[in-house]
């Protein structure tokens, strides 16, 4: 798909790869760009970026009455939507099973949910006009893992099922669908040398924009900004126990690190 004269949904929109994504599709000539974010101060300033085919809204994706209510405002200003982008993300808190439920709660709802309430309000219009593209933010630990954190690894493994299901259940039906899955990206989120996701070297949102958008020209459905992630999926596929006893000893620097 082309993004010129397109009406493109970005959520998490106000920073980071959000944000690249949002100046990258104005650049590519969209005819909307609506930027998304729970921090309206911020998603306006990139709205005030892009121009008058800009609108920017508040939304916290963790409720779907919120999401309901961001394509309803899509479609006031616009008409339509013919581009999601379902991108806003967490980290939450370093550790495993003993984090709180509240806040693998939140992960759930953000990282899962999220995408399914965002489904339900964009692709039955996308179905109807026989066109439409829905873009997944996972990551690089939804393939994978990421040993410093279960509740985002866990909850990022869902973002790449569902995205899968959405391109298997609607793919033959106009609904294109992409999975974004990069390592460590320079945001918000991310400190120091990016911690095990940075061992690849940390991109540029801008470079992660540019990848997304080459993607979706091609109608893809993975989006590999860090190439090597598809060589160490392809080991994991290959010899799954060899690949768990590399992670094993992964997890064991990095927490000798932390000590």
């Amino acid at each position: 798909m082309e993004i010129r004269n397109k009406v493109a949904v970005v959520t998490g929109g106000a920073s980071g790869i959000g944000r690249g994504i949002a100046m990258r599709f104005a650049q590519e000539g969209a005819r909307g760009v609506v930027v998304a974010d729970l921090d309206l101060a911020g998603a306006q300033a990139v709205a005030g970026d892009i121009g008058e085919n800009a609108l920017a809204v508040q939304c916290d994706v963790s409720q779907e009455a919120d999401i309901q209510a961001l394509v309803a405002a899509a479609r006031e200003r616009f008409g339509q939507v013919d581009i999601y982008i379902s991108n806003a993300g967490i980290l939450g808190r370093m550790g495993g099973f003993e984090l709180v439920d509240a806040l693998w709660d939140k992960m759930w709802q953000i990282h899962g949910m999220a995408h399914v309430w965002a489904a339900r309000a964009v692709v039955p219009e996308m179905v109807q006009r026989g066109e439409g593209y829905f873009l997944v933010t996972a990551s690089a630990a939804g393939l994978l893992n990421i040993v410093e954190t279960a509740p985002y690894g866990v909850t990022k493994h869902a973002a790449v099922a569902f995205a899968e299901w959405l391109r298997i259940a609607y793919g033959r039906k106009g609904v294109r669908v992409s999975c974004l899955c990069p390592q460590s990206v320079q945001t918000g989120m991310v400190t120091g040398d990016g911690g095990s996701a940075g061992h690849d070297g940390i991109l540029s949102p801008e470079q992660v924009a540019g990848e997304v958008v080459a993607t979706m020209q091609e109608e893809k459905f993975l989006v590999l900004p860090h190439p090597q992630v598809l060589q160490y999926f392809q080991a994991k596929a290959a010899d799954y126990d060899r690949w768990l006893g590399g992670m094993q000893k992964l997890h064991a620097v990095h927490t000798a690190s932390q000590a």
